[in-house]
């Protein structure tokens, strides 16, 4: 009798602990909801044809080619599924639901496959052609992977189709799809073309979440094998300079050893350079090519860079990007009036990190305006975190610093001081770069993984009173998580 009172004990203390294992299962399994443009979804439309270097980042269109290349539309939607879902995590169902929006009649029912995209690319410069601004597409209509699944779509708006895209995104939060884990995908029309195959889906940025495209996403910890820790936060130093011409000091001297072994000095990961120049009537010489190595030989670390004229052009005045980590893309924004802004795709830590660096117009509000209009557009098809740093020749007050402080970026050097960690020097007690404040670093309030430590505005005179440029460089330190 002892022994089955025993038995059905054990018994009911395994099928309790079966049951407690559930719940704790259950309890781990964690459900993410990504359906807004900014910051969980990017997208774009590409069309061919006489529209192959179009860019249409408003619309989700679908549609095979008949008589025309012209008609031939694939749409690409970009989830931040490496910022919201953490590295190590085991996905265990992901579903992407689309609403209609319009069909045509000519077809009541289309098959719509959802593929791959194996290559990043950027919402503001993609086309049927080139993926970024600089760099084409391997195939035109954008580097199609796997077919992953699908569906059949009809015409009817409001009609709502689910694809399960499990395998891709179990895939890409793992790390197997690369270092980015950001879901890449095509929406494409795979039937045979007709007179009118036409599939508009709501976008992204509709006021109504209920029709915008909406990846779900459930994960948890692998039962089998303990998950990675969290990154551990990663100081990031950024460090915004102009150089004026290059290494021009305030006592006219052209020195860019002495500019660089100061900035060196500051130990930052990121460096934003202004004005510099490469082969023109102030440097008669390769200035990036130049400054890159004095950076390498006064750090004795191994540096990356990126370099671009205001122009376009291969010789003149441009804006130049220093970094320690390694440069996963790059992307160029021409601004007119001789200006532009150059970015670089890094990793910090595990997280991406897209850091731009931009010179906006001297001698024209208007034109500063215009500019930082385009910037902020060009931004946005960047993936977070964002960081953007420059001489905006605008000082705090002005209409164009409130353009940008009215966007999704803050200034740092304003948060620290709200912060209390914001720091000068006894003469300069605001934080002065010039005159007034004109280099700024900003950074996207959308970026989870940045979290502003300090900002600094150093004294860079020597003991004769001498800078290494007419500006004076700002250092803002993050945390990334």
């Amino acid at each position: 009798m002892r022994m089955l009172v025993s038995r059905v004990c054990t018994r009911a203390l395994l099928t309790m602990a079966a049951v407690s294992a559930s719940v704790l299962a259950a309890s781990a399994q964690t459900t993410v909801i990504l359906n807004d443009s900014r910051p969980d979804v990017v997208y774009a439309t590409l069309r061919a044809g006489a529209y192959a270097d179009s860019n249409l980042p408003t619309v989700l269109t679908t549609r095979a080619a008949d008589t025309s290349a012209n008609n031939h539309r694939r749409a690409l939607l970009k989830f931040d599924t490496q910022n919201r879902i953490p590295a190590g995590s085991s996905v265990t169902s992901a579903l992407l639901t689309v609403t209609v929006k319009s069909g045509s009649t000519a077809d009541t029912t289309r098959t719509i496959g959802a593929y791959q995209v194996t290559t990043s690319w950027a919402e503001a410069e993609t086309t049927w052609n080139r993926r970024r601004t600089a760099s084409g597409w391997m195939s035109g209509g954008g580097d199609l992977g796997t077919l992953i699944t699908k569906q059949v779509v009809s015409n009817a708006a409001g009609t709502k189709v689910t694809f399960d895209v499990t395998s891709l995104v179990k895939a890409a939060v793992a790390g197997k799809l690369g270092s980015s884990r950001y879901t890449r995908l095509a929406l494409v029309d795979v039937d045979s073309a007709t007179t009118d195959s036409t599939r508009n889906f709501y976008t992204p940025d509709d006021a109504n979440s209920a029709l915008r495209p909406t990846l779900k996403v459930v994960y948890g910890t692998s039962t089998s094998t303990p998950a990675p820790p969290a990154p551990s936060a990663t100081t990031l130093r950024v460090l915004q300079w102009n150089s004026q011409h290059g290494g021009v000091g305030t006592d006219g001297v052209l020195d860019p050893a002495r500019f660089i072994k100061k900035a060196a000095s500051f130990k930052p990961d990121l460096f934003s350079i202004n004005e510099v120049e490469r082969f023109d009537s102030y440097a008669n010489y390769d200035a990036p090519v130049k400054l890159h190595a004095l950076m390498e030989q006064y750090t004795n670390q191994k540096w990356y860079y990126k370099f671009a004229t205001g122009a376009g052009a291969a010789n003149g005045r441009g804006n130049m990007i220093l970094s320690r980590f390694p440069i996963i893309a790059s992307g160029v924004d021409l601004l007119n009036w001789n200006d532009s802004a150059v970015n670089v795709t890094v990793d910090v830590n595990g997280r991406t990190v897209n850091f731009t660096s931009t010179h906006l117009y001297y001698n024209s509000t208007s034109a500063r305006l215009t500019q930082a209009a385009d910037l902020l557009a060009w931004e946005t098809g960047l993936a977070e975190s964002r960081i953007v740093a420059g001489d905006f020749n605008a000082a705090p007050g002005s209409t164009e610093y409130a353009a940008m402080s009215k966007s999704p970026y803050i200034d740092s050097w304003a948060q620290a001081q709200s912060n209390g960690t914001a720091t000068a020097y006894a003469d300069n007690p605001t934080g002065k770069t010039r005159n007034t404040r004109l280099d700024y670093i900003y950074y996207s309030k959308y970026a989870p993984a940045l979290k502003l430590v300090s900002s600094q505005v150093f004294d860079v005179r020597d003991a004769n009173g001498v800078m290494p440029s007419d500006h004076r460089p700002v250092l803002s330190i993050f945390s990334v998580k």
